[in-house]
């Protein structure tokens, strides 16, 4: 594992020594005291000062890279050509052009990518795609995405802004990092899109990336798409829900806070809530696993990612739509 942040704390690290055929042996950060920080608190084994020890470590099969996107295409990259396969942090790079140059040199070595989009191995995202799929909303009339979130504390102190809303180390702002979750379970759910166009813009001036977007999708059946995001909203108007209207019922779920999605059918509503695991990568890193050692597929993959990642790249203006 490359990289010890807050992600590696419970969401992902933990699973790695509690799935079958699965340990982590090594961890390396490009702060030296960081990593002996977390090996000791977690009780890992192997610490390397230089990141790159741990891909070339001769006990290492796969890799994780659990650094900002910044760093991904470089240790991808270093991976890629030792042979080994990869499991990267989402968005899968800053950019569609960084994803593509990855893919392109794993093609090249014959060595499988898999990213982070755990949401697609998650039972709550699970129940939603066969409530779709199973067409008791009848034809999809539209789907409206709304994200709304308020500005963190640390995005008020502009010497020292979090990474995460620093284009060169995370690719741009929140949508970046929180967005592109919403973009990938859509298209896993209902196909890569076939139209996408979108704005975005600064409203709240607490940092150069972007704070506000908004976009319009067309999915595979014609399925139209109206999506919104703001990363400074007043508490009392936070939203996170998907709304998928169908000409038979209404499916309302979120993407981050797990709410119970509900469906309805005219006066009729139903309230559906699903447990989330401790460790939330744990079945999405189980099936990785299993598709290494041949009984399974993992459903996220490196050709998936850079189609989140150029969707992104198209909404926020840093390339043209020729989907």
């Amino acid at each position: 594992m490359i990289g010890t942040g807050n992600v590696t704390e419970l969401k992902s690290a933990p699973s790695f020594n509690k799935i079958e055929n699965s340990r982590l042996v090594a961890v390396g950060n490009r702060t030296p005291e960081k990593a002996e920080d977390y090996a000791a608190r977690h009780g890992f084994p192997t610490v390397h000062k230089d990141p790159n020890d741990v891909i070339h470590n001769p006990e290492v099969d796969i890799v994780y890279i659990a650094t900002p996107p910044g760093a991904h295409l470089a240790y991808a990259l270093e991976t890629i050509k030792a042979g080994k396969p990869l499991y990267i942090e989402k968005p899968m790079a800053r950019t569609w052009e960084e994803c593509m140059i990855i893919n392109e040199a794993a093609v090249k070595k014959g060595v499988p990518i898999f990213v982070a989009y755990y949401r697609r191995s998650l039972d709550y995202f699970n129940k939603v795609k066969s409530i779709i799929d199973g067409g008791s909303l009848g034809k999809i009339l539209y789907i409206n995405m709304q994200q709304y979130y308020a500005a963190r504390p640390e995005d008020y102190d502009p010497r020292n802004l979090p990474w995460r809303v620093i284009p060169e180390d995370a690719g741009g702002g929140y949508f970046h990092d929180l967005g592109c979750h919403a973009l990938d379970i859509l298209f896993h759910i209902f196909g890569d899109p076939l139209e996408v166009s979108g704005k975005a813009g600064n409203i709240g001036g607490l940092y150069a990336a972007e704070d506000t977007l908004s976009a319009t999708l067309v999915l595979p059946e014609n399925i139209m798409v109206t999506g919104s995001w703001n990363f400074v909203t007043p508490e009392p108007f936070l939203k996170d829900q998907v709304e998928v209207v169908g000409e038979k019922g209404k499916l309302k779920f979120s993407i981050f806070s797990f709410k119970p999605m509900t469906l309805s059918f005219g006066l009729h509503q139903k309230t559906m809530a699903t447990l989330q695991p401790e460790h939330i990568q744990m079945p999405h890193i189980q099936s990785i696993v299993s598709q290494l050692n041949g009984s399974g597929t993992c459903p996220a993959s490196g050709t998936s990612s850079a189609v989140v990642s150029r969707v992104m790249d198209i909404i926020t203006g840093r390339i043209k739509s020729d989907i």
